[in-house]
C-alpha cells in the first residue's frame, strides 16, 4: 500500500491502492481534521471523491479532481444501549469499531473477511460477510451523515424516502462523516475448518452445507473433484460442538489459511476454540496484513436459486481460470432493500475470486466469467474488478433508474462523479 506522509491539513500525491494495480489519477489527497474543514473543502471543490482504506481493486474511489480522506476526523464509537445503536465515525476501521463495541458488551451481526477496511467504504460498496440469514454490512445502517456538493451536512435515516438509495451510493452523493449502526449483545464464535468436500456432495447438499453454521465459506479452484476447504463459524450458544465430518469432508487437525502459500498466522484462530465474535468472524487477524497485496479480486453475486447453475458454469471454466487463480470463495448473503446492493431483494450466493497479479489476463478471464454468469443475473461487487458496463448493469438492479435520478438530483454539478460512475451509468 502506498501511504505517503503528510500533515492532516496538507495535500499529497494520492499514490497507489492496496493491491498496487491502480495509481490514483487525482491531483491531491486532502486529510481534514474536522467536519467543518471537510465542509469548507467540499464547498470549494469542483470535483472530489472520498478515499477509504484503498482496498478497492478498480477506480471507484478515484477522481479527476481531488481526493479526501476522513481518517483524521475525530474517532467516534458511541453506543446508545436503549436503541441498540452505535454511532461511528466514517473512517473507523471495522477492527477498531469491533474492539470498542465488544468492550462495551455489544457486537455487529456480521463482519467482512478483513477487519482492516473502513466502515464508510465497506458500506458504500455493499461489502459483506457470509451466512444464509446474514445481510451485508450496509443493511445494519440506521442513519448516515454526509457532506453534500454545497458543503452542507445532512442526515438520512432509515424509513425516509431517500434512505435505501443513499446507503450504498458508491460515493456519488457526498462524503460520509458518520453512521449509526444496529448492534446486538456480544457473543462468542468457534471456527472449524474442513477439507475434502467433493463437488458432488457440495451440489447435492448445497442448502445443508451453507446452513451448517452461522457463517460458511467454501474454497475452491474449480478444478478436480473436491473443493479445497470449508470454513464453519458457529455461535457457541447455538452450536457448542462441531461435527467430525461434513458430508464426507474431514475436520482439520491444524490451522489452515485459505491461500496455502500465505502464513497461517495471519488467519483467525481455528480448531474450535471459542472466542469473541470479532476475532472469529473475519478470516484474517486485525493485527496482521492478510497478504502482501500481490493479488487481484473479483466477485459476482447470483440469486440463490441460480447457485448450482453458477457452480456448473465455473467448473466448466476451471481449466482456463485455474492458472490465474489463488482461490475462489463461495458464500451466501441474505436479501436487503438497498437499491444498489448486490443482494437487493434477493438472497444471494457470492463467488469471490482471488487472482494472481496478472491484470490483462485476469480481465480476459473475467470476460468469460461474465459471459457465463451475467445471463444468470450475477451482479459484480462494486469494489472489485469487473468488465461489464452500463448497458449490462442497469438491468440487474430494479431500482437503478431511481438511484441514478437521486444522484442527478442531489449532485447536478457532478462534484462527486468520476469515470467509474459514468462507466456504470450511475452518472454521465
Amino acid at each position: 500500500m502506498s501511504t505517503p506522509t503528510t500533515t492532516s491539513s496538507g495535500t499529497l500525491d494520492p499514490g497507489l491502492n492496496w493491491a498496487r494495480n491502480l495509481r490514483y489519477r487525482a491531483a491531491r489527497l486532502h486529510r481534514p481534521r474536522s467536519v467543518e474543514q471537510l465542509q469548507e473543502l467540499v464547498a470549494t471543490s469542483t470535483r472530489l471523491r472520498a478515499l477509504g482504506t484503498r482496498h478497492c481493486f478498480n477506480d471507484v474511489a478515484d477522481s479527476p479532481g481531488d481526493l479526501v480522506s476522513v481518517a483524521d476526523l475525530p474517532l467516534e464509537v458511541d453506543v446508545d444501549a436503549a436503541r441498540a445503536v452505535a454511532r461511528v465515525s466514517a473512517g473507523t476501521s471495522y477492527g477498531a469499531l469491533a474492539r470498542r463495541l465488544h468492550a462495551a458488551g455489544w457486537a455487529l451481526r456480521t463482519m467482512a473477511s478483513l477487519p482492516h477496511i473502513s466502515v464508510a467504504g465497506a458500506v458504500s460498496t455493499a461489502t459483506h460477510g457470509s451466512g444464509d440469514r446474514t445481510q451485508n454490512l450496509a443493511a445494519d445502517v440506521r442513519a448516515l451523515e454526509l457532506v453534500g456538493p454545497d458543503g452542507a451536512l445532512r442526515r438520512v435515516e432509515r424509513g425516509e424516502e431517500e434512505f435505501d438509495g443513499s446507503v450504498v451510493a458508491l460515493g456519488a452523493l457526498g462524503v460520509v462523516t458518520a453512521l449509526e449502526l444496529d448492534v446486538v449483545p456480544t457473543y462468542e464464535v468457534r471456527q472449524d475448518v474442513y477439507s475434502g468436500l467433493s463437488f458432488a456432495a457440495f451440489t447435492e447438499h448445497f442448502d445443508a452445507v451453507t446452513s451448517a453454521a452461522y457463517s460458511v465459506s467454501v474454497y475452491t479452484t474449480w478444478v478436480g473433484e473436491e473443493t479445497a476447504q470449508v470454513w464453519l463459524k458457529s455461535r457457541t450458544a447455538d452450536s457448542p460442538d462441531a461435527p467430525a465430518e461434513l458430508f464426507g469432508a474431514r475436520r482439520a487437525g491444524e490451522p489452515l489459511h485459505p491461500l496455502p502459500e500465505v502464513d497461517v498466522r495471519n488467519a483467525t484462530e481455528q480448531l474450535g476454540v471459542p472466542g469473541p465474535w470479532h476475532e472469529r468472524l473475519p478470516h484474517f487477524r486485525d493485527s496482521f496484513q492478510p497478504s502482501d497485496g500481490e493479488e487481484l479480486q473479483a466477485e459476482y453475486l447470483l440469486a440463490r436459486e441460480h447457485a448450482l447453475a453458477g457452480i456448473e458454469a465455473l467448473r466448466a471454466l476451471g481449466p482456463a481460470t485455474a492458472p490465474l487463480l489463488h482461490m475462489c470463495e463461495v458464500r451466501t448473503v441474505a436479501a436487503d432493500g438497498l437499491w444498489l446492493s448486490s443482494a437487493h431483494e434477493r438472497d444471494a450466493v457470492a463467488f469471490h475470486f482471488t487472482f494472481r497479479q496478472r491484470q490483462p489476463e485476469v480481465l480476459a478471464a473475467l470476460q468469460r466469467v461474465e459471459d457465463a454468469l451475467l445471463p444468470l443475473g450475477a451482479r459484480p461487487h462494486w469494489g472489485k474488478l469487473f468488465v461489464a458496463g452500463a448497458g449490462a448493469l442497469a438491468g440487474l438492479y430494479p431500482r437503478f433508474a431511481d438511484a441514478r435520478a437521486l444522484v442527478a438530483r442531489r449532485d447536478p454539478q457532478r462534484v462527486f462523479a468520476n469515470d467509474f460512475t459514468d462507466r456504470i451509468g450511475l452518472t454521465g
